[in-house]
């Protein structure tokens, strides 16, 4: 198994160090999405005390030149704390910084998704839109193999693998609860894991989120499994089809409500977001994932319970379709539905806003209203 060498350094000597006091200063790890839209960077500073909310965080900046957001003859870029965790790795008082990136003009960067994202929300915060997020992803060595896979060929075809038990179906569960007990230390809202379909490929979910919050928490949630993988000598996946062929791709399903699809009767302002969507699956296909579609149409086949990229669908308990309302909700008449085409490596902030624009604020068309 490719493991990367820096994973087999003595963790107990590390330890002796990390156990030093800090006196009165902080660590906080500044975190920002680079210009693919899909990796994160990070880096830290010291602080002379501990920070009490985002208010309290200074600006930084870092150079663009080398994360593909700026040329080396204007290379600085601006970073704004916007949201602040708990740090697993270094402990209390010690933070994580989520931040937005701003150009040298304080002007937003092409993959600052966020900035709009909140300005929507903030549109539309009576009618408590909340998400959940479903992130499936994929374990892999450094060799890019899938974790646990054999060297030189291929598992057992998939069935005995999804929510699995025992060595020969789950590869990798010491990742996974580490990963799960960090993002609660963090503070990070997720409510669940499992082992999915294919072998080596997990899913934890993060929700449910109130506007805004769904993107930070999900983006932070991501920076702690790359760590937790980093660690452990591996790497975390987010491609939407890791392996082609007859295994499932990776998806980031996304369950979306208002107050009114929550209450009596709900049902029918579900039914009525279906159908605005119905009329706009180009537009979200563009906004599902950071190549404006291409990653996910190697996912979206009609096959490997995923509906057909050209092609919009809904029902009950259905997985192959687009969106999926789940059963209880049928019968209940309210609650939520599952947007199910986003994919495994999707920005949610992106997700999330074009979710709002087409259901609540009524936006037609393939291009986002500016307002």
């Amino acid at each position: 198994m490719a493991t990367s060498s820096s994973s087999q350094l003595s963790k107990l000597v590390k330890r002796q160090y990390m156990e030093l006091p800090q006196g009165e200063k902080v660590q906080a790890m500044y975190i920002w999405i680079d210009g693919t839209g899909e990796a994160l960077r990070c880096k830290t500073r010291t602080l002379d005390s501990e920070p009490k909310s985002v208010e309290d965080l200074p600006e930084w900046n870092f150079d663009g030149s080398s994360t593909y957001q700026s040329e080396g003859s204007n290379s600085d870029m601006y970073l704004v704390p916007c949201a602040m965790f708990r740090d697993p790795f270094r402990k209390d008082p010690n933070k994580l910084v989520l931040c937005e990136v701003l150009k040298y003009n304080h002007k937003p960067t092409e993959t600052n998704h966020r900035i709009t994202c909140q300005k929507i929300m903030q549109m539309v915060e009576e009618q408590s839109p909340w998400f959940g997020m479903e992130q499936e992803y994929t374990i892999l060595g450094t060799d890019g193999h899938p974790f646990g896979w054999p060297s030189n060929g291929f598992p057992g075809p998939q069935g005995p693998y999804y929510c699995g038990v025992g060595a020969d179906k789950a590869y990798g569960r010491d990742i996974v609860e580490a990963h799960y007990r960090a993002c609660l230390y963090a503070g990070v809202k997720i409510c669940g894991t499992n082992a999915e379909v294919m072998p080596a490929q997990w899913e934890f979910q993060v929700g449910p989120c109130e506007g805004i919050e769904m993107g930070d928490h999900l983006w932070i949630a991501r920076f702690i499994l790359h760590r937790v993988c980093e660690d452990f000598g591996v790497v975390a996946s987010f491609d939407p089809k890791p392996i082609p062929g007859n295994w499932n791709g990776a998806g980031c399903h996304t369950n979306f409500s208002t107050k009114e699809m929550r209450e009596e009767g709900g049902l029918k302002y579900i039914e009525e977001s279906i159908e605005r969507l119905g009329k706009r699956h180009s537009y979200h296909i563009r906004a599902y994932d950071p190549k404006g579609g291409l990653d996910n149409a190697r996912r979206l086949t009609g096959h490997h319970e995923t509906s057909n990229i050209h092609e919009f669908s809904a029902g009950v308990a259905n997985r192959g379709a687009s969106i999926r309302i789940p059963r209880s909700v049928g019968q209940e008449k309210k609650g939520y539905f599952e947007d199910r085409r986003p994919s495994a490596n999707c920005d949610p902030y992106a997700v999330t806003q074009a979710l709002i624009r087409t259901c609540l604020l009524n936006e037609e068309g393939d291009e986002p209203v500016d307002y």
